[in-house]
């Protein structure tokens, strides 16, 4: 005997979130890479370019355990985008500070990520549009706000390779 599969009985939101969010991570990442920047470097320049930070604090920002950030960085110094710098208000602190040239990129950057946001928002009509930012912004201020303490922790869906 075949057991029966239980009766949804909410919107599969776990799936709507996480697709959504897939599909708009790659487009980021392909109109990114147009430029020769990851979303990971995008994210470091424009925090960096806010205020002096530490490689730590923009690992925290940009959700990046710190091999990721190491490597994020070596690749921007690597391409002229930003350097290790001593901080200016703690001595034992190094930031990292934005170059010129990485300033420039990190404006089209910013130009890009904000298009591949509009794009997204632009296929719902502008009522609906408006409904869905108030309510995700709802949500990551309110209910969804923290994560729950689990015993194992929760692994972000990873990228496919091909």
């Amino acid at each position: 005997m075949t057991a029966m599969a239980p009766t949804r009985t909410e919107t599969d939101l776990s799936f709507l979130l996480d697709h959504t969010g897939h599909v708009l991570r790659t487009r980021m990442a392909a109109a990114l890479a147009e430029i020769g920047l990851t979303p990971r470097m995008h994210c470091v320049l424009v925090h960096a370019l806010e205020e002096e930070r530490t490689q730590i604090q923009l690992a925290e920002l940009g959700d990046m355990d710190k091999t990721t950030m190491v490597v994020t960085v070596d690749a921007l110094e690597e391409a002229g985008l930003a350097e290790r710098r001593p901080s200016g208000t703690d001595r034992r602190a190094r930031i990292i500070a934005v170059t010129g040239k990485g300033a420039e990129v990190a404006k089209r950057s910013q130009e890009i990520v904000d298009g591949v946001h509009r794009d997204a928002l632009c296929s719902l009509p502008d009522d609906e549009r408006e409904v869905l930012v108030r309510a995700l912004n709802r949500l990551v201020t309110g209910h969804l706000a923290t994560p729950a303490e689990v015993p194992q922790p929760v692994r972000r869906a990873r990228q496919r390779t091909k």
